[in-house]
């Protein structure tokens, strides 16, 4: 347990607004909270300022990272990975950066998971500004970290040098969008050389925001077809979603998957029998059930998704 001497009181100002009181605790490399994959990369942090449930530290992980100025198309697949990966109870690791860092966070708060920023500043320090709520929010709900103490200002060394962080402390990283010379390159390539899974999303060839994904693709990354796809080859061919996720589903959802459960396959009109809806109100659950992953439909049959 990490001693009350190592708290200290952050009441600092960040961009002209009074922050929450958060405490920050300091993690040292001979603590037993210090994480163990880690420990294991070349120049490892001597400490680490946290702020939040330091108990992330040790928890499964994957790293999602990416531009600042993504397109459409990025940033719900950076939302849609970050929310799959809550829902299976592994870590959204980033590094709070505007654009996909910021989508995948996000994606994994809004579905009650669990989420790292690891920061190139001081940890009371809110770069970039705009994301000032969303630093307040992944305090309270998931862990902030940074190897650099409280006032550090963030500099264009810094940012590169966390890299090797947020991709140390993850069982893999994975790059959605990355322009050929987007930061994101630099956490992939760092990956690779810890010898961590690395996948890119692969884009259009003539999109400038797809030239270092592609790259990676050609480099050896495992390019990512589907998001279940990704999760399927982190958790294993036989997962199943998160029991926790389907007590936050809503009530009409929670049966339309317990129909499912119990009848096996069915379509979306032996659905509507079953349950006493309209034939239009089933398909929109359906359709908001694939979107989280929990069934397939296919052949026009609707399946548990395993």
């Amino acid at each position: 347990m990490i001693n009350d001497k190592k708290m200290i009181n952050n009441t600092k100002m960040i961009n002209n607004t009074t922050s929450h009181i958060h405490h920050i605790y300091i993690v040292k490399y001979q603590d037993k909270e210090y994480p163990a994959l880690l420990k294991t990369i070349k120049d490892p942090p001597k400490e680490l300022y946290c702020i939040g449930n330091k108990a992330l530290l040790g928890s499964a992980s994957f790293a999602v990272v990416g531009g600042r100025k993504p397109t459409e198309y990025g940033k719900w697949v950076s939302h849609k990975i970050g929310q799959r990966l809550a829902e299976n109870r592994i870590t959204t690791v980033s590094g709070m950066a505007a654009g996909i860092d910021t989508f995948a966070h996000k994606g994994a708060i809004e579905a009650g998971g669990n989420t790292i920023a690891v920061l190139g500043c001081g940890i009371d320090i809110c770069f970039p500004a705009s994301n000032r709520r969303l630093l307040q929010q992944i305090k309270t709900e998931g862990l902030v970290i940074s190897e650099y103490a409280p006032g550090h200002p963030p500099t264009r060394y810094t940012f590169p040098r966390r890299n090797r962080i947020i991709s140390g402390l993850c069982m893999g990283t994975i790059v959605v969008e990355a322009g050929a010379n987007s930061g994101s390159l630099i956490t992939a390539e760092l990956a690779g050389e810890q010898g961590r899974s690395v996948y890119a999303v692969p884009g259009n060839i003539t999109a400038p925001m797809s030239l270092g994904t592609n790259r990676l693709i050609c480099d050896g990354a495992m390019p990512i077809s589907n998001v279940d796809d990704l999760i399927e080859d982190i958790c294993g061919k036989d997962y199943i979603p998160d029991k926790v996720f389907f007590n936050n589903l809503g009530f009409e959802e929670k049966e339309v998957i317990d129909a499912l459960s119990k009848g096996g396959e069915m379509n979306v009109d032996e659905l509507s029998r079953l349950l006493s809806k309209p034939v239009g109100n089933v398909r929109g659950i359906v359709t908001v059930l694939e979107l989280k992953g929990m069934v397939k439909n296919s052949m026009g049959k609707v399946f548990i998704a395993k």
